[in-house]
């Protein structure tokens, strides 16, 4: 079995490594720490597991994930966050994948959530579960961050964190206007005029660490 673990954090790639290798001694373990690196190895060799941290330096978890299931779309996907499930969840199910942990609780846990897609299924936590019930049950709750796009929301984190669009271009290969358009559409969707009040706002919902 190939298993690859994304994670720019030596020491959270060490320790599913070590976890997983003790569940399947016989298993080719592998790693890369970003998302160039990681789609590169998703287009040259086959994978039977990839374990993907939501939080990469320059394009983030999501975009990979996109990539992983245009270039592997039979290979299950386990998304790792340090944010609360209930943020990022849905939006990881949509894009297709297969189960969505906050590292906190990884451990037993993750290892429960991989066996089960390596049977063919999906992994949801509790707390997933209960966003989930709850959003079928109140349709109108969706939150204003949810209305963006995978890049605007990516933008938005990097803003609350305090980089500066010129900063952002850069890690994002991208140019200064079009995160300023990016920038634009984040403030008309949510009705956020200033980076002060992004930064609130991403850090009520728990959308930066």
């Amino acid at each position: 079995m190939n298993i690859l673990i994304v994670d720019d954090h030596e020491m959270i790639r060490r320790g599913v490594r070590d976890l997983l290798g003790r569940e399947y001694p016989t298993a080719h373990i592998q790693e890369t720490s970003e998302a160039s690196s990681t789609i590169a190895r998703l287009t040259t060799e086959p994978w039977d597991l990839i374990v993907l941290d939501i939080n990469l330096p320059g394009r983030n978890g999501l975009e990979v994930l996109i990539e992983a299931r245009r270039l592997r779309p039979n290979t299950p996907v386990v998304l790792l966050s340090m944010c609360p499930e209930e943020e990022f969840a849905m939006r990881a199910f949509k894009l297709g994948a297969a189960a969505y942990l906050n590292k906190a609780s990884a451990g037993d846990e993750l290892l429960t959530a991989i066996r089960k897609v390596l049977a063919g299924g999906k992994y949801v936590s509790s707390a997933v579960a209960e966003t989930l019930a709850e959003r079928l049950g109140c349709p109108d709750t969706a939150l204003p961050h949810e209305a963006l796009s995978n890049r605007e929301l990516q933008v938005l984190r990097m803003i609350a964190q305090g980089r500066t669009i010129k900063e952002i271009a850069s890690d994002l290969n991208l140019s200064e206007k079009t995160i300023a358009t990016y920038r634009l559409r984040i403030a008309e969707k949510m009705h956020l005029g200033t980076n002060v009040e992004i930064a609130r706002y991403a850090l009520k919902h728990h959308l930066v660490e």
